[in-house]
This record gives structure tokens, sequence and C-alpha cells, in this order.
């Protein structure tokens, strides 16, 4: 059998018998296991501390034996020092991250280690690292969710086109492709995106879009699409009509002249007909429904 195969398995403690067997076998046998029994003193949150994992490192290089007639099999067990090392590290610090998603025309409520809540939207990923939670309150968002935070450390939402960061606050972050919006609907949220830093009060709306960024206000106490109901203001059409796909999971095809046009207004998430009548008609255009999972735009005098 294949040395890496069977390291592979022995990590992941995925080893039959008679491969266990075979892997005992192995003259690299000792040094793995002494790596695997090293590593068990380090906790996961350590991790990030250089000088341990160096010294660990240091210490498995001295313990590499040499052999003067071959100089390749020394070099390859210090690789395999590396290779196995960062599997061990890799599989700490990944088993540690949770990942809650949802699909299509799907929403979804989560409580965070320290008590605050986050609602995802339809087709919306969050990560967090839950042992290392109390000492690092950070999500990975890829959507859109609406936070609660419950006061205590600095708390960040991380997305591909910014940072938001709050203490204890309410707010939605939404970033679908090269759209990112942020609305505080309580305390004081700060903005990281790019060469910008902004700081939203209760009511503030910041949004980029592209390179474009822009701000406006909301007088809703919390978002509409909690409430089954997306809003925009003066919004790419483009993206109110992907918000719609992704609640009804459909797909909607239209003419692209229509993309860049400002949306103002909203839609229903119960009622497809309804929805589809309330981003048509005030610019004018109407709908063919083609299938279950399938809809055409057209200007309505053609």
């Amino acid at each position: 059998m294949e040395k890496e195969y069977l390291i592979r398995k022995w990590l992941t403690n995925d080893l039959n018998e008679e491969e266990l067997k075979s892997f005992e076998l192995l003259e690299d046998h000792d040094l793995h296991t002494d790596i695997i029994e090293s590593a068990q003193y380090f906790k996961a949150s350590h991790f990030s501390n250089v000088d341990e994992f160096e010294k660990l490192e240091d210490r498995l290089l001295d313990e590499t034996p040499v052999r003067k007639l071959n100089w390749v099999r020394p070099l390859m067990r210090i690789a395999s020092v590396f290779v196995v090392g960062f599997g061990i590290y890799f599989l700490f610090i990944y088993n540690n991250l949770t990942h809650i998603q949802t699909m299509a025309a799907e929403k979804t409520t989560i409580e965070l280690p320290d008590s605050s809540t986050v609602t995802l939207n339809a087709l919306s990923e969050i990560s967090y690292n839950k042992n290392r939670w109390s000492n690092n309150r950070e999500v990975k968002l890829d959507g859109e969710a609406f936070f609660k935070v419950a006061k205590g450390e600095v708390f960040d939402v991380i997305t591909s086109e910014g940072i938001v960061t709050v203490v204890g606050t309410q707010f939605n972050v939404k970033q679908r492709d090269d759209y990112f919006e942020v609305k505080c609907y309580e305390g004081v949220v700060r903005v990281t995106s790019k060469e910008t830093t902004k700081e939203l009060n209760v009511g503030d709306t910041f949004r980029m879009y592209g390179n474009e960024i822009s701000f406006s206000n909301t007088n809703f106490q919390i978002p509409q699409w909690t409430k089954d109901i997306s809003d925009f203001n003066s919004v790419p059409f483009n993206e109110v009509i992907a918000e719609l796909e992704r609640q009804y999971n459909i797909t909607v095809t239209y003419d692209t002249i229509y993309e860049k046009r400002l949306f103002t207004g909203g839609f229903v998430h119960d009622s497809l007909d309804n929805a589809l009548k309330s981003i048509t008609e005030p610019l004018e255009l109407s709908y063919i429904v083609e299938s279950s999972n399938h809809v055409r735009l057209k200007n309505s005098g053609g």
C-alpha cells in the first residue's frame, strides 16, 4: 500500500486492521507517532503561537535520523514532518469551525456561543470558531444575515467586500458578488471596505456597488426580509431580480438594459404572482411564467 495513503487514513483514525499492521511496519512509524503525541500538548487556541509551533518543529527535526549514505531519505523525512504537522494543524483548526448555510427560499436563526443571534437569509452561509469564541468573536459571512450581538468584546463580521465591527448592537449585512450593504438598527456600527471606513448610527445604511458608495436611511426597526418582505431603496434592478430568484428558487430572464436601473419598492415572499407584479409594474414591464422555475420579463408594450 502507498505510504501516503496509510498516513492519511491514520491521521483520520480510519485504518482497518490490515492497514494498521502495514502502517506499523513503516520505518517512519515511530516518527509519525511522536509527532502526534507532541501535538496533543497543544490546545487549538494556541496554534497561532508561532514560537511554540517552531519549538515543536525544531524538536522533530532534531530527532529525525539522517543517513550519510543516502541524502534523499533525510530530506523526505523532513518533508514528512512538515506535511504531517500541517495536516494535524489543519485538522484541529478546520474541525473547530462551525458552518451554517441556507438553501434557496430558506431562512434560519442560530445562537452563537455568547447568546448573540444570527438570522440567515436564503442562500447564505456563515462560519465561526466556537472554541476560540471567548477571545475572538468573528463570523465569516457569504450572503445576507441579521445580527443581534450581545455586549462584550469586539464582534467582527468578515465578508469578501468589507468588515463590519461592533460591540453590542443590531445590524444587517448583505454581501452578494460586488454588492455590499450594511444597515444599523441599534447602537453604532463601523464599516471598513477597501479605502473607506464609516461609522453608522441607528437608521443609517451604507451601500457599495462595484466601486460606487452611497448612503441612505431606513425607518424600519428590523430588516423586512425577516418578516418575509424584501424591500429596496434605489437598488440596481439586477440585485432585485437576484433576490427574487433566491427567495423563490427560480430563474428570471430579462433585457439587460434594465440591469442598472435603480429600483425602490419591494415584494412579498409568499406569493410569486404578487411579487412579480410588485417589481414589474413600476418599470412598465410584464411577465410570463414559462415553467415552475422560469419566468421571463418583457416590456409591456412588446
